[in-house]
């Protein structure tokens, strides 16, 4: 007969390794990206670095499962996409070099939909082609908490109409994520869904981690889009480019 022991938890503590990031270390112990940022005193960047130790609530610990970048199983760990969503990144008629940035946006209100961001943009903005981004995420708010859509401008290799340049707009992904990041951040699975497809992207395409951009980084007129609550530097600083 095996007794079952039980004992008080206790904090631990966890040293970042390279491509860590705060969302991957929280999703790995099972617990909200804001829970670790707060214990640890971070600020709204959630920006870590290399070497440096984090305290890990001590009711994570008893459920915690292998970091993404642990061993050997560090990129089969990452996020993976959806299959339906993979096969339609595959399955685009990429022409090589066609696209040189990927640009991350976010719609600026707090609930969305691809049907009524199509409308849209084809009642109001009087864009021909509809919805102007390539992909939508949703923040669970008229679309599922991460649920990603693809929109006809990737499946049939259209230009964007996301940014202010034309000719921009020829050589530029766009990403919307549902969502007012003035007001709030993005959901962590808003957030991880957005980094398994920008990774898929940069695959597909042949980007390295520089070619990701903010619609604030990259759009010739000034725009705050996707919102000062967007963690650009942490995300960013996150992305593995792909091995040649």
């Amino acid at each position: 007969m095996v007794v079952p022991v039980t004992a008080l938890a206790a904090d631990e503590s966890y040293i970042v390794k390279r491509g860590d990031t705060i969302h991957s270390i929280a999703r790995s112990y099972g617990i909200p990206p804001a829970v670790l940022a707060e214990r640890n005193g971070l600020n709204r960047s959630f920006h870590i670095y290399a070497g440096k130790r984090l305290i890990i609530p001590a009711k994570a610990t008893a459920r915690r499962t292998p970091s993404p970048t642990e061993g050997a199983a560090r990129n089969v760990a990452r996020n993976t996409l959806p299959r339906s969503i993979q096969g339609a990144i595959d399955k685009a008629p990429v022409r090589p070099g066609r696209w040189q940035y990927i640009v991350i946006h976010h719609s600026g209100v707090d609930t969305g939909t691809v049907k009524a961001m199509d409308k849209y943009h084809r009642e109001v903005r009087h864009m021909e082609n509809g919805l102007a981004y390539d992909f939508v995420i949703g923040n669970g708010s008229g679309m599922g908490d991460g649920e990603i859509a693809v929109g006809r401008r990737w499946t049939q290799q259209l230009d964007g109409g996301h940014l202010a340049s034309e000719a921009q707009n020829k050589v530029a992904i766009g990403i919307c994520l549902v969502g007012n990041f003035d007001e709030r951040r993005p959901t962590p699975r808003e957030l991880d869904n957005l980094q398994a497809l920008v990774e898929a992207l940069m695959v597909r395409c042949k980007l390295t981690s520089r070619a990701v951009k903010t619609h604030q980084q990259i759009n010739i007129v000034r725009t705050r889009c996707p919102g000062a609550k967007f963690p650009a530097k942490s995300f960013l600083d996150s992305l593995q480019s792909p091995r040649r």
